[in-house]
């Protein structure tokens, strides 16, 4: 397995493209994206587990109940949630694309993201859709084109491709996603496609991204919000020629891998780019009695405010991470518990078996400014592990949410 270039175009078959058509007020930010295939694909989707969610969701569970899609439309600049005729504009949008591209408007899906509560022009997007389908391209900037389409607070491109085998031939997986603010491990915490060319029926494809999804997406944090409209979409055509996975065995088990590690490359870019963030922060939890309880911790400490900030001051109080761990509600002994903290710059042991050791606060310093830090929690009771992602939080997060809607 091998990381390429191309993001969702790496795969065979696949073309997109990003436009600006009206929905943002600046001209300059692009807010209409499309990614399609040349045939028909098999898919499957994991979304919020929030009740309010927006009608593109509802339209996408639609349209895809037989396995099956071809194109994905998102918009940026409004969410299209929580609005009486959400869903005939979502449905008009996968009208608009059917009418340019001749695909079957039952195989498109739909995101969107934005403001939530305001209601949804769909003139500029009938409008722009022909200029959208006629600059569909596989070239690789046309999946950056895209990805500047669904972004939004976004400053830093979410984008990744791998090769890999399968059944000896040649595939490709890639993906794009947004997001960098109401981020939750709470599924799925953001807008993200991903395309394969890699043969997968329908329901070991969505096997796969459920399971995925667990240690993946569901292990980010930003802010503690989870929106409306979070969605993470996988479309496999096929086109690399593999016989079809259907069943668990080895070339399911290639093909998790290759799709694990884009979630966990895309995770790790949510995470470092949360609004307002300086650091990436990843907490691996070590030795737990179990996997849920490794991953209650993982999430309990990366959502700690106050651990968030104490990064963001380059401060090694660790308590915070004891008491985060003492309130998760897991299984753990804390007189057993190590925490160590690590960047470039080294390892620095904090705390052994529940207890403070002495430490170096300038090497504590030093460690804590850099910009990606592992807070490495060992629990010594069992032999499950487990990693979340998340941010420091700084004062330009307040900033950036005090300030959203203008």
């Amino acid at each position: 397995m091998k990381e390429i270039s191309g993001g969702v175009v790496a795969a065979k078959g696949f073309k997109a493209n990003g436009i600006h058509s009206g929905l943002r007020k600046q001209k300059e930010r692009k807010d209409l994206a499309l990614i399609v295939s040349e045939t028909l694909c098999t898919t499957a989707s994991v979304y919020t587990t929030n009740l309010v969610k927006g009608a593109p969701i509802h339209v996408t569970k639609k349209h895809s109940l037989d396995g099956h899609a071809q194109a994905i439309v998102c918009n940026s600049g409004n969410a299209n949630t929580c609005n009486a005729d959400g869903i005939e504009k979502a449905e008009a949008m996968c009208e608009a694309v059917a009418k340019e591209t001749g695909i079957a408007v039952d195989n498109v899906l739909i995101g969107s993201t934005g403001v939530i509560g305001q209601v949804l022009d769909i003139t500029p997007v009938q409008k722009h859709m022909k200029d959208l389908v006629a600059g569909l391209s596989n070239e690789a900037s046309a999946s950056d084109l895209a990805w500047q389409a669904i972004s939004t607070t976004d400053t830093k491109k979410k984008e990744i491709a791998l090769e890999f085998e399968v059944d000896g031939k040649v595939c490709h997986i890639g993906g794009i996603c947004k997001g960098s603010g109401m981020i939750k491990p709470n599924m799925a915490t953001m807008l993200c496609f991903i395309t394969t060319d890699c043969a997968i029926s329908s329901a070991m494809l969505q096997k796969a991204l459920s399971n995925v999804i667990v240690d993946t997406f569901n292990m980010v944090s930003v802010d503690g919000d989870t929106s409306t409209n979070d969605t993470v979409t996988i479309l496999a055509n096929g086109l690399a020629g593999n016989k079809e996975i259907t069943c668990e065995g080895k070339e399911y088990d290639e093909f998790y891998k290759a799709l694990l590690a884009i979630a966990t490359m895309l995770c790790k870019a949510i995470a470092k780019d949360g609004e307002g963030a300086t650091k990436l922060l990843i907490v691996e939890v070590l030795n737990a009695k179990t996997m849920e309880d490794a991953r209650i911790v993982a999430k309990s400490v990366v959502m700690s405010s106050l651990l968030k900030a104490a990064m963001f001051g380059a401060d090694a109080n660790w308590g915070r991470v004891l008491c985060a761990i003492g309130y998760s509600q897991a299984n753990v002994d804390i007189t057993k518990v190590d925490v160590e903290f690590e960047s470039k710059k080294g390892i620095l042991p904090v705390c052994k078996d529940g207890a403070g050791i002495p430490f170096s606060e300038e090497k504590a310093k030093e460690i804590l400014l850099e910009d990606e830090i592992t807070i490495r929690c060992n629990l010594n009771d069992g032999n499950n592990n487990s990693q979340a992602f998340g941010c420091d939080l700084t004062y330009d997060y307040v900033k950036i949410n005090g300030d959203y809607r203008s």
